[in-house]
Formats: structure tokens, sequence, C-alpha cells
């Protein structure tokens, strides 16, 4: 696992590849994705489970900002047993690491059978949903061995975003200014990612404080609530610590009542426009007896907050890529501090291949 953290900044640049070239220009050609079809959908599902499914919350923000679509992200084994409203004016992107998702599979031919334009997204050349689905947008995050996925996931926030930047193109979009400032940030995502693997030191010494707590809460707003969903999966997946992730401002309406003397609250903030919110929804915890970890690329006092990770600025539609590395290395270390495998996590299996 640790590895595959660390070949994070690798497997995004990879990723991006032949996406995206030092011209900005997208290329997705092996995508036929008219203008005339993209014109006709009224509504977009994403389709996953677990990590994959974080991949889709955390790609809706940037689908819905720059082609103006309503975007759906459903679990997959919800999705195929509810009868859901779609037909050939929906498009179905499925998630899957391997692309051996059983629900996913099933979700996917279900939305073929009602007419829907189906694509894939996948790290694996070859695999049944590949098969199944009109296109395929590989990752090339490269083989992904520990059952808790991390280079995979980043890779698939990675080429969802381009996959929306090439969108807005087809359709014309007139936001030049936004789609080339991503465009230019998603090349400096790599560099990046390194820049965090490269100042762990933080994220070590917290791990040996909190390594023996029950209950952990994960708290964000907009894309960052997306990134603390995904960091709550990792934390449980390897450590066995149970932890919920909500949006901050949510945590009030009745969540906040768990908050006791020395509970671990951790906080994502990377969006200018939501600090001063989410500020305010830390102290509360912090008035209650919490101790706190903040995940941010904002100014915050560090007086209120001692325990301050920072990490480079971005985009706020993009900051879940690099927001949750940090966190992949929090569960990792906690679970190291425990003894447990890190690699293979009891009753978890890589490929999820059943219902």
């Amino acid at each position: 696992m640790l590895k595959e953290i660390y070949e994070q900044p690798t497997a995004i640049r990879e990723t991006i590849g032949t996406r995206l070239n030092g011209d900005l220009k997208c290329d997705f050609s092996d995508i036929n994705i008219s203008k005339e079809y993209l014109s006709s959908i009224s509504r977009i599902y994403i389709i996953a489970c677990g990590t994959a499914m974080h991949a889709g919350l955390a790609v809706k923000p940037i689908l819905e900002r720059l082609i103006y679509i309503p975007v759906e992200v459903d679990i997959a084994s919800e999705f195929r047993y509810r009868d859901p409203l779609i037909d050939k004016n929906t498009l179905i992107i499925c998630i899957s690491q391997s692309g051996e998702t059983a629900d996913t599979i099933a979700a996917l031919k279900n939305a073929k059978v009602k007419g829907c334009k189906t694509i894939a997204i996948s790290n694996v050349i070859g695999s049944s949903i590949t098969r199944e689905a009109d296109f395929t947008i590989y990752t090339h995050a490269g083989p992904e061995i520990a059952v808790a996925s991390t280079k995979a996931y980043t890779s698939q926030i990675t080429v969802l975003s381009l996959l929306a930047i090439h969108f807005a193109e087809i359709l014309g979009s007139k936001d030049n200014e936004i789609l080339q400032n991503l465009k230019e940030e998603i090349l400096e995502l790599s560099s990046k990612a390194s820049i965090v693997l490269e100042n762990t030191d933080i994220i070590k010494n917290f791990a040996k404080k909190i390594y023996k707590e029950k209950d952990l809460f994960f708290i964000g707003r907009g894309t960052d609530y997306a990134a603390a969903m995904e960091s709550s999966l990792k934390l449980k997946e390897v450590s066995y610590i149970h932890s919920d992730a909500y949006q901050s401002g949510e945590l009030k309406h009745g969540s906040i009542a768990l908050i006791e003397d020395d509970v671990t609250v951790i906080g994502i903030i990377t969006d200018r426009r939501l600090v001063d919110k989410s500020v305010s929804n830390l102290q509360e915890v912090i008035t209650r007896g919490a101790k706190t970890l903040i995940v941010t690329n904002q100014e915050i006092d560090t007086k209120l907050f001692p325990n301050i990770v920072r990490i480079p600025k971005m985009h706020p539609l993009l900051s879940p890529i690099i927001s949750v590395i940090p966190l992949q290395l929090l569960a990792y270390y906690v679970a190291k501090e425990k003894g447990l495998d890190v690699d293979k996590p009891r009753n978890l299996a890589k490929s999820v291949t059943v219902e």
C-alpha cells in the first residue's frame, strides 16, 4: 500500500499521458461522443462501488460546472435494483478499477437494455466491463496489488476531470479561462502529489496519537466532502477503526452529539470561499473537547489548530486528487502502529466479483 501511495505522482502523470499534451489539447479521439449527442442528453449517471463511487462524487462538481448537465452518482448495487428513470437521453459512466465488479457490470448491462450510451473507466485492459461498455477509457495507474485502492482512485478522478473538460470543449463552452486554468493545473498535479509525499512527519506523529481510538470523524464541504468520505473509508479498511464522514455543515444536525472529550475530528479545507464556514464548524467540535487534524491549502490560524497538514494550492474542483493523499498515509501509518496486515485487510477482496 505504501509503495502504491508513493507511485501516485507517476500514476497521475501516466493517466494524463496522451490525453493532455503540452499544447493543452485534450485528446479523446477514441471516444466517439458528438456535440449532437451531448446536447441531447438530459442527465449523466456515474455508477460505481466503494472507492470508485467516491471518485464519482469527486468529479460530479466539475462535470456539472463545465457542461451544465445534471450528474447523479449512484451505488451500483442500488442502481441495478431500483428501476431508475433512464433512457437513450441518459449517459452512463461506470467506474471499476478491476473491471470485474459484479454489481457495476450488472448495472451497466441494465442501462444498455434501456438504450443508454455507456462509458467504462477501468485500470485493466480487456476486463469484463470494458467488453460490455460502448466506450472505454483506461486509467494508467499500473498494477494495484494492495486491497485498499489509492493510486487507482486518484487516477480515476484525473481522467474523469479531463473528460469533463473534453465534453465542455465539444459543447463549445465559452468558459475558456476556467478550461485553460484547469488544464494547466492538471499538468501540475503530478508534481504537487510529489510535494505532499515529501512532507509526512505530521501524519506519522498524528498516527501515533490516535491509533488506539475507536471512533473518528472526517468533515469537509463541497469537493472536500468527497475526499473526506474516501479518507474515512481508507481508515476503516486498513485500521478497523470506525469512522464517519460528514458534510461540515451537517455535523450539527444530530451527529455532533457524538463529539466529546478527546474525540478526533479531521477536517479538509481547500476552497477559499468556504474557509470561514469550515473553520467555524471545526471550532464547534473543539469547544466540545475534540482534537483536530486539518488538511488545507488555505490560510488557517495555527493557534486555533495546532495539527495542520499543508498541501499545495490548486483549483478546488481538482483538490480531491491531492487532499486525499495525506489521509491515505494516515490510514497506512495507523494500521502499522496497530501491527495489522495493511495490504490484505480482513474480510476484503481486491476484486468483488459477487453480489
